[in-house]
């Protein structure tokens, strides 16, 4: 099994920005490649991909929405995934979630990853 708890969120004015953590723990996440994965719900609407990055951090893979404004990053001698998020805006309001797959590419569907975390909150005041 692998646990994944994410931290860092809060509520932030338009234009500032916000870095998230994603903390990995298990024997599990241990021996095997897991590329991981940002996600985001906002009320009423589904589970969207933000961004992904492969194992050894060489790939990354960002929506639309984000690209030029997030970076994706991770640190595996803390098995810590970082999602560092610069002027945001009201419509990035949203509980963040991390995500871990055995993917060799980083992936945007939801349904390419295993594990989750609980999420967190990230809001956006104009």
């Amino acid at each position: 099994q692998v646990q994944l708890v994410e931290s860092g969120g809060g509520l932030v004015q338009a234009g500032e920005s916000v870095r998230l953590a994603c903390a990995a723990s298990g024997r599990t996440f241990s021996s095997y490649s897991y590329s991981m994965g940002w996600f985001r719900q906002a009320p009423g609407k589904e589970r969207e991909f933000v961004t992904a990055i492969s194992w050894s951090g060489g790939r990354t893979y960002y929506a639309d929405s984000v690209r030029g404004r997030f970076t994706i990053s991770r640190d595996n001698t803390k098995n810590t995934a970082f999602l560092q998020m610069n002027s945001l805006k009201p419509e990035d309001t949203a509980v963040y979630y991390c995500a871990a797959g055995r993917n060799s590419y980083p992936l945007s569907g939801v349904v390419d990853y295993e594990y989750w975390g609980q999420g967190t909150q990230v809001t956006v005041s104009s």
